[in-house]
């Protein structure tokens, strides 16, 4: 899926004249839009990995909603997010939680000033607090402007940062897995290096990846990893969680193509839109 370029503003409105954007918030356009975070992953992948991500994700979920009928822009990705796991290595950086919330509503309002009638939100992330943070501007936006937002998350990560399923504030999509049986792959290890390989094949370092020993770690590992800061760098000093051995291109591919029909359908279903089926087959969201 690599198209040569490493541009994450690529295709969104960032592209785009105002005049152009004033038409399509007229049009009833809506937004999507990504927040990743700036973060070590290994010693195989770029540390811009949950920007990359979730901008390849919504620039498939945008095709399937313009086959439903949905015209939608991508809002050039947030990527100074919160980070706690991975606070301890070299190039991965954070913000306050307070500081992402308050510009999230300021954006927000914006948008809503615009005209835009619905903002997406997507989160390439999956540190706990920095999932809870999105949630909460997205809150606080629609509480105190005319923004009307919500975040877009599966199941399973809503309720682990103590989200109930029917919260205003959230498009669900896809199935609510549980806790895997055997070893964890949760940053870095298989399905994440998996979606790599297909979206951005040359930023993954192959001759590294090849040789790199599954971190054979479970469940009781993963709650001391996710106290972060040197607590994670203790459990993975080498910053992976998972497999990346293990990784394939079609798999990533596989993986990308559900995730894109789960959430568009669930955009969809959220805008009143007759959509088909979607796939009941979906990946866990990382960390």
């Amino acid at each position: 899926m690599d198209d040569g370029t490493r541009d994450v503003l690529a295709g969104t409105l960032a592209e785009l004249t105002w005049h152009e954007v004033e038409a399509a918030a007229r049009s009833g356009a809506v937004l999507l839009w990504a927040f990743g975070v700036i973060e070590q992953h290994g010693p195989h992948l770029p540390t811009g990995t949950d920007v990359y991500l979730p901008m390849a994700r919504l620039h498939a979920v945008r095709a399937l909603l313009a086959e439903r009928g949905v015209e939608a822009l991508i809002v050039p990705p947030y990527y100074w997010g919160v980070n706690v796991v991975s606070g301890a290595f070299p190039a991965s950086y954070g913000v306050r939680p307070e500081l992402m919330r308050e510009v999230m509503v300021d954006l927000l309002a914006g948008m809503a000033r615009d005209g835009f009638g619905h903002v997406f939100c997507f989160s390439g992330h999956g540190d706990a607090l920095h999932n809870r943070t999105v949630h909460d501007g997205v809150k606080a936006a629609c509480e105190r402007t005319d923004a009307d937002a919500s975040f877009v998350t599966e199941p399973a990560l809503a309720r682990r940062i103590g989200l109930a399923a029917d919260d205003p504030y959230l498009t669900l999509y896809g199935p609510d897995e549980g806790p895997p049986d055997g070893p964890v792959d949760v940053h870095a290890g298989s399905w994440e290096t998996s979606l790599m390989m297909h979206t951005h094949p040359r930023l993954v370092r192959e001759d590294v990846r090849a040789r790199l020993e599954p971190s054979g770690l479970g469940l009781s590992e993963l709650a001391v990893w996710r106290r972060g800061y040197e607590h994670a760098r203790r459990v993975t000093p080498d910053g992976y969680f998972g497999d990346p051995a293990a990784a394939d291109a079609a798999e990533g591919h596989r993986i990308q193509t559900t995730a894109a029909e789960q959430a568009a359908h669930a955009i969809a279903s959220r805008l009143g839109r007759t959509a088909p089926a979607h796939p009941q087959t979906g990946r866990r969201n990382h960390g």
